[in-house]
């Protein structure tokens, strides 16, 4: 017999009984039931319920062990009685009486239990990731995160993609975040950096002649921590194909998710029909350029309904330029008490409040209330319910001023009010693409052009786009968004010298500069480069979708805290002398 195991903990069955078997796992707990011990012993398959009374040889040394020892047991299958069979476990059927048990590992007082759903604090959870790891959701998230990423990869070479690996140590990657810098000791005074992405790399393969280009790629950014962002490192599907235009990459990209949704995602529907969306009309829209379109609300501009209006506030306001008054339907929400609710919510987000209108029945004919409504007269609020599509018992929220002060409040009014009112379809998986995201954006204080998105992306019309205004050039640049978060990105790069140059010129950026930023991809382009364009998903955050939790960590074997701290490892640490010196470094003591 194996000197651990004859089987696991998930493999025993009615078939078995009367085999002497040899199991190994942590005991998940133990039951005193009048002098029989009952112990569920587990291990990474599942749970067998094992025995031992007074009449075993082995009662003393069983009586010994505790939670969450690791043990191996020699015993003997038996069929449980009928009236104790557990339907709930594959094991359920039976039990092991044992005749022999050994120690492997003892434990110490826990500092987390493993069985049971109690909640701890993060940085419990987060310093004995070990323990936390044994749970059984953490087991499932971590073998679905494996799943997945198997499955991808057979996704992506069944579509004719072949995996490269490239480069840790390497130069800074044009990505906009902040670069995990690594100082060299051969040559002192100069950094490698880690990479924010492969994205020089990616599309130097397409230079070479590889074509179609995938990779599970770890990327490090030094970004503050969200919810559904990793505050040092993180994995993605990153693929980059030669030859090709900007709905190639989306029908490359979106057969490999929707097999992956559907083949992970419980049950739930996914969507087949992938809209495309403008940046703009994202927006305007959702407030948002990762909308989630489970929720039907639509938010719309209003503006001329309230110019010249006897509600002087928003009257006042459509007198500036570049200023309008857009509107968020919410069909069922017509209670003074849910408008009062939600106008609490954008005093929280610290907006003065959001006028709203609401209509009610009145028994002889319907009737618009609310401040909004007796201050702009019964033709105008009638004119709104008309351009909403609203009815009695609906209502509609108003926020004004320069879209760009109220439309991340106006986007999360509209996730809320579509939650309360269930308007939000829970049961789906709901895919957008964003499309023709603006290249430029300029500082409204310093009047100064600069990039808004990635400087690298192709400009839609070319080298004539770079002619005109640069806050009308849109770019092939393109998000994918999924239930409200950005799962994919990407863009057809520009890989004409020429138009780069002028690119970076507009944005205050001269050839020299990007000759030394970005050397190696500028030359590379001197010598037969091939249009190309290619996308990233977020590994951890589809991962954090298909396991339906709210926070990235619960998908990470071993993540790092809000602070970006590993409280396992005890990381960052502080360098050695010797280490400092080796690399010619002096650490300046912060004030």
């Amino acid at each position: 017999m194996h000197a651990y195991r004859s089987h696991t903990c998930a493999a025993l069955t009615a078939d078995n009984v009367g085999e002497t078997v040899r199991l190994s796992g942590w005991v998940h707990r133990v039951r005193d039931h009048g002098g029989v011990l009952f112990i569920d012993l587990r291990d990474h398959y599942g749970v067998t319920q094992v025995l031992c009374d007074p009449d075993s040889a082995a009662f003393a040394d069983a009586e010994q062990v505790r939670a969450e020892w690791c043990v191996r047991i020699d015993g003997e299958v038996k069929a449980r009685d009928a009236s104790l069979v557990n339907p709930k476990l594959p094991t359920g059927a039976i039990e092991v009486y044992i005749r022999s048990i050994e120690v492997l590992g003892s434990a110490g007082e826990l500092p987390l239990q493993v069985f049971g759903d109690q909640e701890y604090p993060e940085e419990t959870r987060l310093r004995y990731r070990y323990l936390d790891l044994r749970r059984e959701k953490m087991q499932a998230n971590m073998v679905l995160r494996s799943d997945v990423v198997s499955s991808i990869r057979k996704r992506m070479w069944d579509r004719g993609f072949r995996e490269y690996q490239t480069p840790i140590i390497t130069a800074s990657s044009p990505e906009g975040a902040r670069d995990f810098l690594v100082p060299s000791r051969l040559h002192p005074g100069k950094f490698y950096a880690l990479p924010q992405a492969p994205q020089q790399f990616k599309q130097l393969l397409m230079v070479s002649g590889f074509d179609r280009y995938f990779q599970i790629a770890p990327c490090f950014r030094d970004e503050d921590p969200r919810a559904d962002r990793s505050p040092t490192d993180f994995y993605q599907l990153d693929l980059e194909m030669s030859f090709v235009e900007q709905q190639d990459v989306f029908d490359a990209i979106q057969p490999v998710l929707t097999g992956v949704f559907e083949e992970f995602g419980g049950g739930k529907s996914v969507d087949q029909d992938w809209p495309q969306i403008s940046y703009r009309d994202a927006a305007l829209w959702y407030g948002t350029d990762k909308p989630d379109l489970r929720n039907p609300i639509k938010m719309q501009v209003v503006s001329d309904h309230f110019r010249e209006s006897g509600f002087a506030i928003f009257a006042k306001l459509l007198e500036q330029d570049g200023t309008e008054i857009r509107a968020i339907p919410a069909p069922g929400g017509g209670s003074r008490k849910f408008c009062d609710r939600m106008n609490a919510f954008a005093q929280k987000e610290g907006l003065p409040g959001m006028g709203y209108i609401f209509w009610r029945d009145q028994g002889n004919g319907m009737e618009a209330a609310g401040p909004l409504a007796k201050n702009i007269g019964p033709e105008r609020t009638e004119a709104i319910r008309q351009q909403l599509g609203l009815e009695v018992g609906d209502a509609a929220f108003f926020l004004g001023g320069k879209p760009k002060s109220f439309e991340s409040v106006a986007g999360k009014a509209r996730t809320v009010i579509g939650s309360e009112l269930g308007l939000t379809d829970e049961n789906r998986f709901a895919f957008a693409w964003i499309v023709d995201f603006p290249i430029y954006e300029k500082d409204e204080e310093s009047g100064k052009i600069d990039f808004e998105h990635n400087p690298f992306s192709m400009p839609q019309g070319g080298m004539a786009a770079l002619e005109g205004d640069p806050l009308d050039v849109l770019g092939y640049q393109y998000d994918l968004a999924c239930n409200g978060y950005e799962l994919v990105s990407g863009a057809i790069r520009n890989h004409k010298p020429e138009i780069m140059f002028k690119a970076f010129e507009i944005a205050g950026y001269g050839e020299d500069e990007v000759r030394k930023r970005f050397g190696g991809m500028v030359n590379a382009f001197q010598y037969g480069a091939p249009p190309h364009g290619g996308c990233a998903a977020g590994i951890d955050r589809i991962v954090m979708l298909l396991a339906e939790e709210q926070n990235i960590r619960e998908v990470i074997l071993f993540p790092m805290n809000q602070r970006a701290e590993d409280l396992m490892m005890a990381a960052p640490s502080e360098p050695t002398s010797d280490q400092l010196m080796e690399l010619g470094l002096r650490v300046i003591p912060q004030e």
